[in-house]
């Protein structure tokens, strides 16, 4: 079976159930994903997959760039290659499965499974109505799962952090107490304790990027906030990927003690720190989705681009903060406004944060709600 998701981090991550109820039916089937160049990188955290099938697909292009034919042409081969039996096709309210469905009826594929409002003729085998726009993404993919006979899973979000990817953190993390910990989420034994016996600094992770700049908190107001939770004692973290580099500066660069992290890791290891820190500060990004995963706490700045509740983190402590707008859903990729859905005061994003680290205590202890159940 050939899954589609091509999209972001976060997307490839909500698709995890649709995954784990596609393996419990078919536990002998080869399972491969299709993924853009940024979801086929949170692959390596879902066990379900088998392999991945990288491509910049036509379909999700945007700006009216011009793409050449033969991209969906050597697509359609690469597909046909693979040999699978049939496509199941996730997407979003506002995505159609037909140009997936298309491309794979071209490449022999018999059995094509997909979901949309709107009818598109032959591209699907099995078509299956859109629920409600509101409905979250995880819900959305089993329902249509359910629809054409596969036995739905309970919708909890689950990661794998690779053993590799936990070293790699403790070592960005520079050793101690949180780096201890093995990477099933059990304890060592370890003598360091909890923060309020032992002297244990509290750790929040700052993520300011996101996939465009309409889902970004502005950069001088995380840094407000990153000042903030340093002044009530925690350690801060600020990361990002290389392109992300000038957020991660502008961010952290003038906050005492802060340890910034530009384009350092990739997704695995972003997944392992997030699962060591004691809470998570970032965008509707899929740092929000991975914290949902592992249980951590996160607060999540939450622009006016899409439905919160599409989105919106269930399966661990989450505050959500956003301004509701007039423009709200907008999906822009850039605000042509004053950006008023995240005119969220840091003092706010901060105590909210705080709350958060104080409520839930530390990664060690968390309930069996979060990280320990999510592997």
């Amino acid at each position: 079976m050939l899954v589609i998701r091509p999209d972001n981090v976060g997307d490839v991550v909500m698709a995890g159930p649709a995954l784990r109820s596609l393996r419990r039916a078919a536990p002998r089937a080869r399972l491969d994903l299709l993924a853009t160049p940024a979801g086929a990188a949170a692959a390596a955290l879902l066990p379900e997959v088998d392999g991945v099938l990288t491509a910049s697909v036509s379909w999700q292009k945007t700006g009216g760039e011009d793409v050449p034919v033969t991209d969906d042409l050597d697509l359609v081969e690469r597909i046909g290659w693979g040999g699978y039996e049939a496509a199941v096709i996730l997407t979003s309210f506002s995505q159609a499965p037909w140009p997936a469905g298309n491309l794979c009826r071209l490449a022999g594929l018999p059995v094509r499974v997909g979901m949309s409002k709107e009818f598109g003729g032959a591209g699907l085998t099995h078509w299956v109505p859109s629920p409600p726009d509101e409905t979250h993404q995880v819900d959305r993919a089993l329902h249509m799962l359910e629809r054409v006979g596969v036995p739905p899973v309970e919708g909890r979000l689950r990661v794998r952090v690779p053993a590799e990817a936990a070293r790699t953190a403790r070592r960005l993390l520079g050793g101690g107490p949180t780096g201890d910990r093995r990477v099933d989420g059990q304890t060592d034994g370890h003598e360091d304790g909890h923060a309020d016996g032992h002297g244990r600094r509290p750790c929040a992770l700052i993520l300011p990027g996101a996939s465009c700049s309409a889902r970004r908190y502005p950069a001088d107001r995380f840094a407000q906030v990153a000042g903030l939770l340093t002044a009530a004692g925690l350690r801060v973290l600020v990361a990002g990927t290389a392109r992300e580099a000038p957020l991660v500066e502008a961010t952290g660069a003038g906050v005492p003690g802060a340890v910034l992290l530009p384009g350092r890791f990739d997704v695995p290891v972003l997944a392992a720190l997030i699962d060591a820190v004691d809470v998570v500060v970032c965008n509707n990004s899929g740092g929000a989705h991975l914290a949902s995963a592992l249980g951590t706490p996160v607060v999540v700045l939450f622009a006016g681009t899409e439905q919160v509740e599409q989105y919106r983190p269930r399966f661990g402590p989450a505050s959500i903060l956003t301004v509701p707008t007039a423009c709200s859903p907008c999906r822009q990729f850039a605000c042509p406004f004053a950006h008023d859905c995240l005119d969220i005061p840091p003092e706010q994003v901060a105590a909210e944060a705080l709350r958060l680290t104080d409520e839930c205590g530390g990664p060690w202890w968390r309930t069996p709600a979060g990280a320990r159940d999510a592997r």
